[in-house]
């Protein structure tokens, strides 16, 4: 392995974070172009690179699609860890215990979590599950400050009162954003789990 460079060895995770950016690029001058489309609708004016990444527009729009795929990846590490489904590749035996659920041992080479065991060792053991469950949450109050901004910047091209954070975490349309991207991230965690079979 030592002799495989750098790109060998990371090129999956290149090619994804490859993908991710030359998507957000498209998202971002795509939506770029439509607001505008829809402020110059308003007789308003167009928004320039650096105003349009920081409006509600941007921010509720690429906020709103991580929150969901950071939610899939945290509820299918969670959820493959105490649920099986029999013949999926993804789940874990019906019968036999596997390595992943034995108890790890604080052998000299093994990471200094397992060495010192206690609190560590447990975070450890979660990490996975935490970091996921960190992304969730901090993009899905990115989603909502997004959300309300855009709300807030729409009502203004509209000439009509905005709202407050407290007023806005209860409107249908925040839920809205939120329930259409969950409900399709769950179909497709349960379509790998079953087509798998």
């Amino acid at each position: 392995m030592a002799k495989k460079g750098f790109l060998y060895r990371n090129s999956l995770s290149i090619v994804l974070l490859l993908f991710m950016l030359i998507c957000l690029a498209g998202q971002f001058f795509s939506g770029w172009k439509t607001h505008n489309k829809e402020l110059a609708e308003h007789g308003h004016p167009a928004l320039d690179m650096v105003q349009y990444i920081s409006s509600g527009h941007f921010i509720q729009a690429t906020f709103e699609n991580w929150e969901s795929e950071f939610l899939q990846m945290m509820i299918y590490v969670v959820l493959t860890i105490w649920l099986r489904q029999k013949g999926s590749s993804e789940s874990k035996s019906l019968e036999e215990e596997e390595e992943v659920d034995r108890e790890p041992v604080g052998r000299p080479d093994a990471p200094w979590p397992v060495r010192k065991g206690g609190l560590w060792l447990k975070i450890y053991k979660h990490s996975l599950s935490i970091a996921f469950a960190i992304l969730f949450l901090s993009s899905f109050a990115l989603h909502f400050y997004g959300s309300l901004k855009d709300f807030n910047e729409e009502q203004l091209v509209k000439h009509q009162p905005g709202t407050t954070a407290g007023q806005y975490i209860t409107d249908s349309r925040f839920w809205f954003e939120s329930f259409q991207n969950w409900q399709s991230e769950f179909l497709a965690v349960a379509s790998l789990v079953i087509l798998s079979v």
